[in-house]
């Protein structure tokens, strides 16, 4: 298969350095992702979009995504009174498509606001973050990491599209009704030996932290119920935790958007859902084979949308509102511009291409079926009450 062998021979190195030479699927699948030289979304190996790539999101589909969550955000700056400053702080900003979509759009339609807008891009990877760079070096952007921002400092909205799911996740599954974890070594098969490469395999072990244990009480999962299957398996995410933690540290006031694809806690650990929702991406097949093509694919597994709200209330961040993609950007206007196109003196064929991908964005099996949650922080009860358009139901 198509792996990285220098990737391949640094996370052996970390296998055999680490305690009982194993290490946390965590840890393996963030070396993968986000080794800082070697890892898939650190190196050229990232492709995003159409041509040759292993995925697409919605901003590449079409300007409109973003031109709609712009409108959103516009609101959000209503509703905290229009301060001089705006920070609009976006996570992961992939090609940066969304941010010059959501730029250009409110250099046209709202200059006051573009006045005011303080447009931060928190990105990990050098390789998408020069692409960024190139995509938006006419624009008033500014990049940064996330813990250099200081504390209690932003007043505006931290928002990401498509980000938690590529957080690195521990595994873990049951034995004999036992919560076990699963980890990484390396394959010590003698007929392995002249691989070009080393090879992986999983072991099992107690859980490397009580973090493991104790996310299911915060979720409100009971895996001794007797419901669950032995060899059930899935996985959860601590760092998305840690996230949302530095996130609403460093929120003042104002709000978190969150959109990716996920479910809440009672249908994600569904007894039924035996093998979990991890799946790797590679020149957009998938698949579920994590320790093949490493570095050269894509690793995410979906996102528990109850940890977010549940955690986030823990660190005093407020829920507004959770609600499929399809819905929120019906209310904020993607039904009027479907109605729009007839209208449109363009050609056809970018009508109805045009068309395809607002549909796009509302299929329920789809991007539509994607989840966005709200939450915010520091705001007075008259603006809580506000109701945000996204989350206003069409009749």
């Amino acid at each position: 298969m198509d792996s990285n062998p220098a990737l391949c021979a640094a996370i052996a190195n970390h296998i055999t350095t680490s305690p009982q030479q194993q290490i946390t699927f965590a840890k393996f699948m963030d070396m993968v992702l986000y080794h800082p030289e070697h890892g898939y979304y650190s190196s050229d190996a990232v492709k995003i979009g159409f041509q040759g790539a292993d995925f697409f999101t919605s901003p590449n589909l079409t300007a409109d995504f973003g031109e709609l969550l712009a409108e959103q955000f516009f609101q959000m700056w209503e509703i905290l009174g229009r301060p001089l400053t705006f920070s609009l702080v976006e996570m992961g900003s992939g090609q940066g498509l969304l941010a010059l979509h959501i730029l250009k759009y409110y250099q046209l339609q709202y200059p006051d606001f573009f006045t005011a807008l303080e447009y931060i891009i928190v990105e990990k990877s050098p390789t998408l973050r020069q692409e960024q760079q190139q995509c938006l070096q006419d624009l008033p952007v500014r990049w940064c990491n996330l813990e250099d921002i200081p504390p209690n400092s932003i007043n505006g909205c931290f928002f990401s599209n498509e980000l938690v799911d590529a957080f690195p996740v521990h595994q873990f599954t049951l034995e004999t009704g036992e919560l076990q974890e699963i980890y990484v070594t390396t394959d010590s098969n003698e007929e392995q030996t002249n691989a070009p490469y080393p090879l992986f395999i999983e072991v099992t072990g107690k859980p490397s932290t009580p973090k493991v244990a104790e996310y299911f009480d915060l979720v409100g999962i009971d895996l001794a119920s007797g419901a669950y299957p032995d060899g059930y398996r899935s996985e959860i995410n601590l760092a998305a935790l840690n996230w949302l933690s530095i996130v609403a540290d460093r929120l003042q006031c104002g709000y978190v958007l969150t959109i990716d694809y996920g479910y809440p806690a009672s249908r994600y650990y569904n007894p039924r859902r035996s093998q979990g929702t991890l799946q790797c991406y590679y020149h957009h097949r998938f698949h579920d084979n994590p320790y093949i093509n490493i570095g050269r694919q894509d690793i995410t597994a979906h996102v528990d949308f109850t940890a977010l709200e549940r955690w986030g209330d823990r660190c005093g961040l407020e829920k507004v509102g959770f609600i499929q993609q399809g819905l929120f950007l019906m209310a904020l206007g993607l039904g009027l511009r479907i109605s729009a196109i007839s209208y449109q003196k363009q050609p056809l064929s970018q009508l109805l291409k045009r068309r395809d991908a607002l549909h796009q964005l509302l299929d329920p099996t789809g991007l539509g079926g994607f989840g966005v949650l709200i939450q915010s922080k520091g705001l007075e009860k008259t603006k809580i009450s506000q109701p945000l358009k996204g989350l206003i139901l069409p009749e």
